[in-house]
């Protein structure tokens, strides 16, 4: 049996920024993939937006790594020259309970630390974006957008500058906490057997089911699975919008919003459809609701001018309706086994909370 120092399992944005971390602190590094390549699931598969941190209960993990992450991430993308934009967002109420309500998203964003947000009349509001239908916004300079490909590329490249190996195509099938580590089973077309002082489980919408694969790991420390998919829809032709828009958020979700990309084509999405297997194809019947949703803040949206585009999953780790969805992130302390952090429901804002979740993984194992 192979004896490593630290193996990564999962190379999505998440995997890919604690391996880096790993590797930047001198740690010999693995990263097993089952895919292809990195990045193929979540990580590629969401609105490719950088979050300001508003929604989130305070003190919770999304909360914080989002804010820590969002001025870690801006810091690293222009440091690095990769591509992305801070253009903010508008969340806009449509009626006068959800105007009511801004002044409670702003409240619980200024508590997380995020202290830009600025409320506007419909009238200012208009006056940013014309198009726009609303009884109230609230401004949000600090969103953005990002090339999350071009981001997760940087990571894996400056992984494998300190010595860090992606391996794809090698799936994790079992494994057992051992005296001298944890004991990995891989399979694919080169099955192998290692033996790791560390193993982080960041396997995304797997990650509970590798951890049930693990004999020794305490089965109560391991949550439920349950997939939310979101599906998007492109808009064909030319869009009005400088700025990203959201409505105010929906039980599930943060509703029907229009995100652009750096080129400046709009996207609305994702919904919330709860499903029982992994599928990513996207019904164009659910383009009707989408266009509803949509003409609640633009009325103008033309005619059949929604296209269906792509879909991706939310890994939650509590069933539809419950209150309480946070990142779970526990390491020797929560559950006892040596040399195992487990990453559990790593959904939005994963991708802004990147960098800030590898630099707690780190403190935790280093």
């Amino acid at each position: 049996m192979e004896e490593v120092d630290c193996i990564v399992a999962g190379a999505g944005v998440v995997g890919l920024a604690i391996a880096r971390s790993l590797a930047l602190n001198g740690r010999e590094v693995i990263i097993l993939e089952k895919a292809e390549s990195f990045g193929t699931e979540t990580s590629a598969r969401n609105s490719e937006v950088i979050h300001a941190g508003i929604y989130y209960p305070h003190g919770s993990l999304m909360a914080r790594f989002c804010v820590a992450g969002r001025k870690a991430l801006y810091a690293y993308l222009g440091e690095r020259g990769l591509p992305h934009r801070r253009c903010g967002k508008l969340i806009v109420a449509t009626d006068a309970d959800e105007l009511d309500r801004l002044t409670g998203i702003r409240a619980r964003a200024s508590a997380n630390g995020v202290e830009d947000m600025e409320l506007l009349t419909a009238a200012q509001a208009r006056a940013l974006e014309p198009a726009l239908h609303c009884t109230g916004a609230l401004l949000s300079p600090s969103t953005g957008v990002i090339d999350s490909h071009a981001f997760m590329l940087s990571l894996l490249g400056e992984a494998e500058a300190h010595g860090a190996m992606l391996a794809c195509h090698t799936p994790v099938v079992g494994g057992r906490v051992g005296s001298g580590g944890i004991e990995i089973e891989t399979g694919g077309a080169e099955p192998m057997q290692l033996r790791c002082k560390l193993f982080i489980n960041a396997a995304g919408l797997g990650a509970p089911a590798l951890a049930r694969r693990i004999e020794g790991v305490p089965p109560e420390r391991i949550p439920g699975t349950w997939w939310a998919k979101g599906n998007y829809f492109t808009l064909a032709g030319r869009q009005p919008f400088s700025r990203l828009i959201y409505p105010v958020p929906v039980p599930g979700g943060l509703g029907t919003h229009l995100t652009l990309d750096l080129a400046g084509q709009a996207r609305f999405g994702p919904d919330v459809e709860w499903v029982d297997e992994i599928d990513y194809q996207v019904d164009p019947r659910r383009g009707d609701g989408f266009s509803a949703a949509i003409r609640r803040y633009w009325p103008d949206l033309p005619d059949d001018a929604l296209q269906p585009a792509y879909s991706g999953i939310r890994p939650k780790i509590v069933p539809p309706g419950a209150p309480g969805q946070d990142f779970m992130i526990e390491g020797p302390r929560d559950h006892g086994v040596s040399g195992l952090v487990n990453l559990f429901g790593i959904e939005s804002p994963g991708l802004t909370s990147s960098l800030a979740i590898a630099a707690h993984v780190v403190e935790m194992v280093c």
